[in-house]
């Protein structure tokens, strides 16, 4: 007899829409159709700022085919959106401030129609004089009838007076990375039949979309349905409402479906990316290299709009000192409007930029001092029952001692051979490789460090309702399965909880009850947490009558493989005999503890909990092309508990790549605050010839007690941590500062010896 498949927590569970990705059969939202289908381009601005003096739309409506055309003046509620701050126009109408902002929309016949009318809309600027250099924002005229800043956090922590023994200073740049997802955006709105709307779209937050979109449609929210299709993967939470609002609008415009497939090109113009960042620091400490006091001073370019900046910027400004004990710490931190593409959500946000300005520091302070730069770490790691500098006392478990010295004794790759069929091992490959002679080895460590859910009084809620019958088991919770596996986990707790083989995710829309975001770990903590406590309650309708019948309490009955058994072997049923045909169901929320907001010193409990992460970067450098190869990535991280160990790995493991793309190659550029070459030819991904040799070394299964299952979130502190690993690698083989990501090819290549 074949053995039965293992289930629940602890077990590599496949997930369940892998085949019919894998087979190209899985529902995205490009892939949606129906009846009487028209087709939207929006129409986009060229200049990234300019006062708008007319705007004639004759010109498409007269082409055949074409059936509506919105400007600003057709948008009935509210004309600007934003998920914290609503600043940012459906539809730009007096001025443009930023490459690529939408002007117009049209909705036509055949989609290429559509994008003929888009380019025969007239529209006249003024062209203005863009500021780009977020320095410069400070003293700029204002951009935006709410100023020029965003948030300012003055982090006060200790003496200032204090000065230590041995200083370093230095100056950090990290450069504004796309998410570039898999597929592009795309999106389906359908007019209802009483005067609402359904979008069809790949939302991460189906209730907070819904009720923008609400709002910008002058409609109460019960009238708009959003209803979540594939998500193509999301390294950031793919929020962007330029691209749907417009949809809705035509759709109740024209009363057809209408839908829209974004090109690449448009894709990198409309959605947010990551802030670019420039970094000041001087870190004190003593002869014996314990850090006395931090100084800091962080720039965020948040482009256009404030989107996430305000949340951005307290992650960078409490994470400023990184997983280290820091007794004095004095941190500006600033966020700015700027003509820039608007900067928004992207995995580790914040935490990613001054991990690699931090880290660099470290190496700085270590040659400084000739100490060993992995012993001058463990001199300051951070442990559990620390202070941060925002005065919040670390009570979830910190292992970074534990994380760095696994990946320190992790035993190093082998060296290449010098030989001609190894060519492809050296850094450029075989066409673009130069002498193996030249090639240098070079080993970089890393800490770092993210928070957990959302921060500074984010109320942090999710529900979900779990039902049984006829011996399959129903989950319906508004999470958001983004390539982060809740599907699979929740299918593995209530298999755990109620002993059921087949385990039911439900599609999700917003006729569910919210569950918030996916981002920040937060549907492994809080949808999860509440999927299993629906189950629990499940568990005990079904057990009770049970428990009642043999005079015992639940607690002493359990259930394993689809058997319930008590204790003293008396009652053995299986769960199919005990439901006898009945319908269970139970509905449960889970809300973590509170946090609150930073105060004007940068003082507060901000964060629910934080995950650390460690990671030893090798690389070969070629010093006379400044080419880079990464070799191998070793990461140890705290994860709380391992839920899904393939999926654990996978998270890591895409993560780690995510970050190598970052440190080597991953640049959107601009000039003057142009975009150039906004396709993935001129953007440079990693591809699987880039992505190095990743070993998780090392899994700390230290369970957070405050935490469902005692998980902590898997995926982001890997691409926080890896940029700055690589950085220091590459410092430590051509000996150059290495202080901008990605790294340049010239600040790889190694002075001349004399």
């Amino acid at each position: 007899m074949p053995e039965e498949p293992a289930h629940g927590l602890g077990v590599s569970l496949p997930a369940a829409d892998a085949r019919a990705k894998t087979e190209g059969t899985f529902p995205y939202a490009s892939d949606l159709w129906a009846e009487g289908l028209l087709w939207a381009a929006i129409l986009r601005s060229p200049h990234p700022h300019a006062r708008i003096t007319a705007i004639d739309t004759s010109g498409a409506l007269e082409m055949p085919g074409v059936r509506a055309v919105v400007t600003h003046e057709d948008v009935p509620g509210d004309r600007c959106y934003g998920r914290r701050i609503a600043d940012r126009p459906v539809f730009a109408s007096d001025l443009v401030r930023h490459h690529g902002e939408a002007i117009a929309a049209v909705a036509a016949e055949h989609p290429d129609t559509a994008r003929l009318a888009a380019a025969a809309i007239t529209v006249e600027y003024e062209v203005l004089e863009p500021v780009t250099d977020p320095e410069q924002s400070f003293a700029a005229e204002p951009l935006h009838p709410d100023g020029n800043l965003v948030r300012h956090i003055p982090l006060s922590y200790g003496d200032p007076d204090l000065t230590g023994d041995v200083v370093v200073e230095g100056l950090y740049r990290v450069g504004r990375q796309d998410p570039a997802p898999i597929g592009a955006e795309a999106g389906l709105a359908v007019p209802r039949p009483d005067g609402g709307v359904e979008l069809y779209v790949a939302s991460t937050d189906p209730h907070t979309d819904r009720d923008l979109a609400a709002a910008c449609y002058g409609l109460e929210p019960e009238r708009v349905k959003v209803v979540v299709t594939g998500v193509p993967g999301a390294t950031g939470d793919r929020e962007e409402h330029g691209f749907h609002l417009p949809l809705g609008l035509l759709a109740l415009r024209t009363g057809c479906p209408v839908k829209l497939t974004a090109t690449r090109e448009e894709s990198f113009l409309g959605h947010s990316h990551r802030h670019p960042a420039l970094l000041r620091y001087r870190h004190h400490a003593d002869t014996e290299g314990r850090l006395l006091k931090v100084e800091a001073q962080l720039l965020l370019d948040a482009g256009a709009y404030a989107d996430t900046s305000a949340e951005s910027l307290a992650a960078a400004v409490a994470f400023a000192c990184g997983p280290y004990v820091v007794p004095h710490a004095f941190i500006e931190g600033w966020a700015v409007r700027t003509n820039n593409p608007p900067s928004g959500h992207m995995r580790g946000e914040g935490a990613m930029q001054v991990c690699a300005a931090y880290e660099a520091q470290m190496d700085k302070l270590a040659a400084k001092l000739g100490l060993d730069p992995v012993e001058l770490r463990l001199r300051n790691a951070l442990a559990t029952g620390d202070i941060l500098p925002t005065g919040q006392t670390v009570t979830c478990p910190a292992p970074v001692a534990e994380l760095l010295e696994a990946v320190r004794d992790f035993p190093l790759p082998p060296l290449p051979k010098d030989s001609p069929e190894d060519d492809w091992l050296l850094p450029g490959g075989p066409e673009g490789a130069g002498e193996p002679g030249a090639v240098r080895r070079g080993v970089g460590y890393a800490l770092g460090m993210v928070h957990m859910l959302g921060a500074e009084g984010a109320d942090e809620v999710s529900t979900a309702t779990v039902k049984v019958h006829d011996g399959m088991a129903t989950v319906i919770c508004a999470a958001v399965e983004t390539g982060q596996g809740f599907t699979t986990l929740a299918r593995q707790i209530v298999q755990e909880t109620l002993g059921i083989d087949e385990v039911h995710v439900a599609a999700v829309d917003t006729d569910q009850p919210p569950a918030g975001p996916a981002a920040h770990g937060r549907h492994t903590w809080v949808s999860g947490g509440a999927v299993e406590r629906a189950a629990k309650m499940v568990r005990t309708q079904l057990l009770q009558p049970l428990a009642h019948k043999f005079g015992m309490s639940t607690e002493l009955l359990q259930i394993t493989d689809g058997k319930i058994t008590s204790y003293d072997g008396v009652l053995s049923t299986t769960v199919m005999e005990a439901m006898d045909g009945k319908e269970l169901w139970a509905t449960a929320q889970c809300r973590p503890h509170p946090t609150e907001p930073l105060d004007e010193n940068g003082q507060g409990d901000a964060f629910v909990g934080m995950a650390f992460c460690a990671v030893r970067a090798v690389v070969d450098v070629d010093i006379e092309l400044g080419s880079i190869r990464v070799v191998e990535m070793a990461v140890a991280q705290d994860v709380g508990r391992v839920l899904n160990p393939a999926q654990l790995a996978a998270r890591i493991e895409a993560g780690v790549t995510l970050g190598v793309g970052t440190a080597l190659t991953e640049n959107l550029r601009t000039a003057r605050g142009v975009v150039r070459h906004p396709d993935l030819t001129g953007y440079a991904l990693p591809t699987a010839l880039d992505a190095p040799d990743i070993r998780i070394v090392k899994l700390v299964e230290e369970r957070d007690v405050v935490a469902p299952f005692g998980a902590k979130a898997a995926s982001a502190v890997p691409v926080v941590t890896s940029p700055a690993a690589v950085a220091s690698a590459v410092r430590a083989a051509t000996g150059r500062p290495v202080n901008r990501l990605p790294i340049r090819p010239q600040a790889a290549v190694a002075p001349p010896t004399v």
